[in-house]
């Protein structure tokens, strides 16, 4: 009977993971599976009989068989509707017709991304014309607009016709670089294009959705709100990240400090805020005075749905606020329901329609991490809580010989502590769970969270709601400015004197998190490299221990143990590997000229021009790989200096040799003379245009070596000489079309 009552209560936390697995299966053997609609409608066929016989048979042996057909029926539609929700599959996309779209026509269909020098959002293809012609055709493109005088940020629902073919999304340039291409395609976006403002032209307006164009507008306004009230640049900025989810102002150096500090969910409107206000519903309601039956727990689930989905309609439908909407709707039904319901069970509902709806949700970070953190925080923050018993402690305190004062100290004392706590044991159940996403996805993990957020998240929760009090305020004296302008000019000290409180607020937990930044500098691990079955043995070392913990039984602590010594293993295999490893790096950066010499874990990179490599280009292109190969000692130089690498400068400044590790690499950035002493090179760079000919390569360098077009070269140079080199049997690179170059060395004991 135990048993039933187990598979009952946790039935759909084994379908949803059935349905993950079948996911999963899809994103990494798609291209092998047959179309699964079919197989799926039979399956679903042979299980409804199955069910209908195993109903009528006594015992509970049929019902089992019934009950893991459905989880491998579930498991087949987790595949299925993973391929039916991958577009590149559909016979019109624009895959099919390459580089021959002519024009295109197509809707805006996200929110913009306003970025230094350009707009960036993503459109959908409705038709393209190809041969004079148009056709019907579906596809997402991710486009970039320059913000150019006279150019309008572009808006949901913009219909657009655009000259030329979008090119297929870039794979990652350099080593370890973050793979935009597959981000992108779990979005079902397979193209990019840069678009000229003479290129496109707005033909119409029609939002694929009207209630998120409205959305959108409705967040824009309430943008303007905070634009208006908030003085201060920055803390406007935050304002707006905080209650909106809008961070198009937020500068690099502040979400820099809350990545390092472990707070960066502060800026990211999702489960935090929608959380919030589903405790002031709560709240609210539990000091009504009544009878808490069937009438009042629908009411109270109508109030609380309403403000939630409200709440996800002004800050614009994003996908996070989506999300934590649709996880805090099965919690409030299941409570409205007035039957005794599992948290976990609940949360694998919510988590079973998300993925229904894009099974590709599996994949976003922001997906994994929000499931992750309120499972842990469900199963140990009661646990973590359980370990010291603060208000107890503090009532001992209390004796009834001391005065009232003394006692209200003790009392409050121990409210304030234990909140304190509960707060601690929260961050550290979230934590146990994510820790190891931050490592595989971020390379970081910041000690400091505790800190941060044991003061930031409750002065960041104050000022969301008193941000949204700004907000409904503000709506109440525009509601009376229609009818009565000059009281409503009177009233609107009352938006500025909250405005000014919230400005405070964000002031002051923005400076913390700053504070802890400077004061606990080394309080972040970096640079930290791990592989994705690392992640999964982590992860497995996690639930072992957490099992061992609850059952008490050695055994687990032995899975645990040996789970340790293979990571460990996993980690010393790897440094092993790389130890004799030496290779040299071309990297693929616009309009510069870097090489890496790489010898086990450490590293020279030179940037072969003047100038050195600016914060962005290091972090971006050059630090991914480090972190990859767990880079000890990385070395930067400009211009050769203070380089180890042995060069000279040959043929005026037209020629620089350098050579290391018996790879000799020539780089030429001016006119090539033919007359020159041939001399033997393994590589060619050849940089900013350089006046070559094939014949004058021939000539000078005799011993056929690879040509490298470094990204310095523009296109129409690299066009004109490439075809050339190929047809007189060099072998030839590009570094900005093809990414970086990697040329292994021979081992020592093989060059020995």
């Amino acid at each position: 009977m135990t048993s039933t009552i187990q598979w009952a209560s946790y039935a759909f936390v084994r379908l949803v993971l059935a349905l993950m697995v079948g996911i999963l299966i899809y994103l990494y053997f798609g291209e092998l599976l047959p179309p699964l609609v079919l197989p799926l409608v039979g399956m679903v066929a042979f299980f409804g009989v199955t069910q209908y016989w195993a109903s009528r048979q006594p015992g509970t042996a049929a019902t089992d068989a019934a009950g893991l057909l459905a989880i491998v029926t579930v498991y087949v539609v987790g595949a299925a509707l993973a391929q039916q929700a991958t577009e590149s599959r559909a016979a019109n996309h624009l895959y099919r017709f390459g580089d021959k779209v002519e024009f295109y026509r197509a809707v805006v269909d996200d929110y913009t991304v306003v970025r230094p020098a350009t707009y960036a959002t993503t459109v959908r293809v409705s038709a393209v014309r190809v041969a004079g012609k148009w056709q019907a055709a579906v596809g997402g493109i991710r486009v970039s607009v320059p913000r150019d005088s006279g150019v309008v940020a572009p808006l949901y629902g913009d219909v657009w016709l655009v000259r030329g073919a979008p090119a297929p999304s870039k794979a990652p340039l350099n080593p370890g670089e973050f793979d935009y291409r597959r981000y992108l395609q779990y979005h079902q976006v397979y193209h990019q294009q840069f678009v000229h403002p003479d290129q496109y032209r707005k033909i119409a307006i029609a939002p694929p959705s009207v209630l998120r164009a409205t959305a959108m507008r409705a967040a824009r306004v309430l943008d303007g709100v905070f634009r208006h009230y908030v003085v201060a640049k920055r803390e406007y900025a935050l304002a707006s990240a905080l209650v909106l989810g809008i961070k198009d102002d937020v500068d690099q150096e502040t979400k820099q400090a809350y990545a390092n500090t472990g707070t960066t969910h502060i800026m990211a409107v999702s489960g935090l805020q929608v959380g919030l206000l589903f405790g002031a519903v709560t709240w609210g309601l539990s000091l009504i005075r009544v009878r808490r039956g069937a009438v009042f727990r629908l009411v109270s689930a109508l109030l609380g749905l309403g403000l939630i989905w409200s709440y996800a309609f002004l800050t614009g439908l994003s996908a996070s606020v989506l999300r934590a909407a649709v996880m805090f709707t099965f919690i409030i039904l299941a409570k409205a329901s007035g039957r005794q319901t599992n948290m976990f069970n609940t949360l694998a509902v919510a988590a079973f329609c998300l993925l229904c709806y894009d099974p590709y949700l599996l994949c976003d970070v922001g997906f994994q991490l929000s499931f992750l953190a309120v499972i842990s925080i469900v199963y140990l923050q009661p646990r973590i809580e359980d370990w010291l018993d603060v208000k107890g402690y503090f009532q001992t305190k209390q004796r009834p010989w001391h005065s009232k004062a003394t006692n209200r100290f003790w009392q409050a004392s121990g409210w304030f502590l234990n909140k304190a706590w509960q707060a601690t044991a929260l961050s550290l159940a979230a934590q146990v769970a994510t820790f190891p996403l931050g490592l595989y996805y971020f390379h970081q993990f910041p000690l400091s969270f505790l800190l941060s957020n044991l003061v930031a998240v409750p002065i960041s929760s104050g000022a969301v709601y008193v941000g949204l009090g700004l907000l409904a305020l503000k709506g109440i004296v525009a509601f009376i400015g229609q009818f009565s302008p000059g009281l409503a000019g009177v009233l609107d000290w009352g938006p500025k004197g909250v405005a000014w409180v919230f400005e405070r607020m964000i002031w002051m937990f923005n400076e913390y998190i700053f504070w802890i930044g400077r004061a606990l500098p080394s309080a972040l691990i970096s640079g930290v490299h791990v592989t994705a079955p690392q992640a999964w043995l982590i992860f497995a070392m996690i639930l072992v221990l957490l099992a061992f913990l609850a059952r008490r039984h050695l055994v687990w602590l032995g899975m645990a143990c040996a789970l340790m010594l293979v990571f460990a293993g996993t980690r010393v295999w790897a440094a092993q590997r790389l130890a004799p490893d030496e290779r040299l790096v071309f990297y693929s950066i616009p309009r510069r000229s870097v090489v890496g010499f790489w010898q086990g874990a450490a590293a020279h990179v030179v940037t072969v021009d003047s100038l050195p490599l600016s914060e962005t280009e290091r972090t971006y292109r050059i630090v991914p790989g480090t972190i990859e190969r767990e880079a000890q000692q990385v070395s930067y130089h400009t211009g050769w200096q203070g380089s180890s690498v042995p060069t000279k400068r040959v043929d005026s400044s037209a020629v620089m040799l350098a050579v290391w590790r018996g790879v000799r690499v020539a780089f030429v950035s001016g006119r090539l003379d033919a007359a020159r002493q041939p001399s033997a090179v393994d590589i060619v760079v050849l940089r900013r245009n350089a006046r070559v000919w094939p014949e004058t390569l021939a000539a000078v360098f005799k011993s056929n070596p690879r040509i490298i077009f470094d990204s310095s070269c523009k296109s129409w140079y690299v066009n004109s000489l490439y075809s050339k080199l190929q047809v007189a049997g060099w072998q030839v690179h590009d570094l900005t079309a093809q990414g970086a170059y990697v040329h292994k060395l021979a081992s020592a004991a093989t060059r020995n």
